[in-house]
């Protein structure tokens, strides 16, 4: 047997051991927890009185597939399939992009924008991914009408699961964030306009993909992070033309943004008539969301 006995403590000496050079102690020590919460679907306050808690060898076998994994850098989040995002467990898989914790600062960006009675009753999240987006804004706003948008056939299944396990409706369209006739399909309901559009598209230049690390490169869908190097705003020039003409009057757009093109994405959406522009920089510092309003 590769742990001296199927105790808790041994599990957590065997991962420790294992992913020392991979992972933090605390980093180690939050994954076993995930990991044997999952296991045994137990919340972690249960795992706080389960020290003496014996594991069958089948779960022994299955905490040694999961460190297999991890040293082959796959995502954790991937590995277990879940993760949570704005206080809702979002499922993920190699079908879209991990949701990341900067992003759930432009949902909340979102919530502190539209105040009091002045509620968004129609909103589109283009380019949706796992609808991770979207779903935080519907817990936020569930009378809303929240329509999530991909090219990805496979990230809309992944969002429409969600949706489904979650209980939270989304509006589900297929169609391509680069292509003008495409947003026709927006017009879900006659003479609809929209009070808010909210945005994370590919923004990642194909020449970075060399800096990145194993577990994002081999691992998170390459169509959700990369753009051609020779238009690598693509996705902001379109969606920034469409957005003033599905908008309605002092509707609102967001987007999150590569670090290092802020003035450009600000240049574009001034050239679309847009104005009342903020950037905001995430947590770690780095400016990474803006915000304008349609006139």
């Amino acid at each position: 047997m590769f742990v001296q006995t199927n105790s808790i403590k041994a599990i957590r000496s065997y991962f420790k051991d294992k992913l020392a050079d991979l992972f933090s102690d605390n980093e180690i020590k939050l994954i076993g927890n995930e990991v044997i919460c999952s296991r045994l679907k137990i919340s972690k306050n249960d795992l706080i009185g389960l020290n003496d808690q014996l594991f069958s060898e089948s779960d022994l076998l299955y905490f040694r597939s999961i460190v297999k994994r991890l040293l082959k850098n796959e995502p954790f989040q991937y590995i277990i399939g879940n993760t949570l995002f704005y206080g809702l467990e979002i499922k993920c898989d190699k079908r879209a992009l991990i949701p990341r914790p900067e992003t759930e600062e432009l949902v909340d960006w979102i919530k502190e924008s539209f105040v009091g009675n002045h509620q968004p009753k129609v909103i589109a999240d283009i380019c949706t991914g796992s609808g991770c987006i979207a779903l935080g804004l519907k817990s936020i706003y569930p009378e809303s009408l929240l329509v999530a948008a991909d090219y990805s056939l496979e990230s809309l299944s992944l969002a429409r699961e969600n949706s489904s396990e979650l209980k939270l409706e989304l509006e589900v369209l297929h169609f391509d964030a680069t292509s003008e006739k495409d947003y026709l399909q927006l017009s879900v309901r006659e003479n609809l306009k929209y009070d808010c559009w909210v945005s994370n598209p590919p923004y990642i230049p194909a020449q970075e993909s060399q800096m990145m690390t194993d577990n994002v490169l081999e691992f998170e869908p390459h169509m959700a992070l990369f753009v051609p190097d020779n238009d690598s705003l693509i996705f902001y020039k379109v969606i920034s033309k469409m957005a003033h003409i599905y908008l309605k009057s002092k509707g609102l757009i967001f987007f999150e943004i590569h670090e290092n093109f802020s003035k450009e994405v600000i240049n574009i959406l001034e050239d679309n008539n847009f104005v009342n522009i903020e950037l905001r920089k995430d947590l770690q510092g780095k400016s990474r969301m803006l915000k304008a309003e349609k006139v």
